[in-house]
């Protein structure tokens, strides 16, 4: 059976969503109330998936993800919040989290969500990822140093991550590149191997803090 940990300020939160997980046949081992209690409950309880607040007093749920993240790399962190404003989807992204889901999810969509994490995939709300993706490709890369992990990509695979970047999917940047889809594929793959990247959110948000814009896109 699945082990989630609960970590919400609000004890009504933390009560239904055990319902919810409980309903789904899926164990709660434990509950946190803030960052601080939920980073001692995963040394303490080691659960396959953590579902966090984001918004708490004291440690907040993007640096309790942080600690987490950095104590194990395997931890399975979804944030689950009512806000799905842009800087803390990015920000909870380069944390570690594999997920990003916002409180009205439904319960089936919850339990599937929590399936999907523990068994490796990312998961982040479409409509989600869809604003994290405009909110991007409206604002100047950020600007900083060169980061080392782009000397692992060929210059064909900056252009393709740049496009992802800049909310592309992978049927427009075939076209703006003027390659096949399979060839696109194959670039997306060697970007998420070479730069240790789970998914496509995390793409955007490394793309952006690498400060990469295309030519094509200009």
């Amino acid at each position: 059976m699945t082990r989630v940990l609960l970590v919400d300020d609000q004890a009504m939160v933390r009560q239904g969503l055990r319902l919810l997980l409980e309903l789904g046949g899926i164990e709660v081992v434990a509950e946190a109330s803030d960052g601080a209690e939920a980073v001692a409950a995963v040394a303490t309880h080691r659960p396959d998936v953590v579902l966090m607040d984001l918004r708490m007093p004291g440690v907040d749920g993007i640096e309790a993800t942080r600690r987490i993240v950095a104590d194990d790399p395997a931890a399975r962190v979804i944030a689950l919040t009512t806000f799905d404003l842009d800087e803390h989807v990015a920000a909870v992204l380069r944390a570690g989290a594999v997920g990003f889901l916002l409180k009205d999810v439904t319960g089936e969509g919850l339990v599937e969500a929590i399936h999907r994490a523990e068994s490796g995939e990312p998961v982040v709300a479409p409509a989600v990822l869809a604003r994290l993706m405009r909110h991007f490709s409206t604002r100047p890369p950020a600007a900083s140093e060169p980061l080392p992990a782009l000397a692992e990509l060929s210059e064909r695979e900056r252009e393709v991550l740049a496009l992802i970047g800049a909310g592309r999917s992978n049927a427009e940047i075939a076209e703006a590149l003027v390659i096949s889809m399979a060839t696109v594929k194959t670039h997306v793959r060697h970007i998420f191997a070479k730069l240790d990247l789970r998914d496509r959110a995390q793409a955007v948000v490394f793309a952006h803090d690498a400060g990469l814009r295309s030519s094509v896109v200009e």
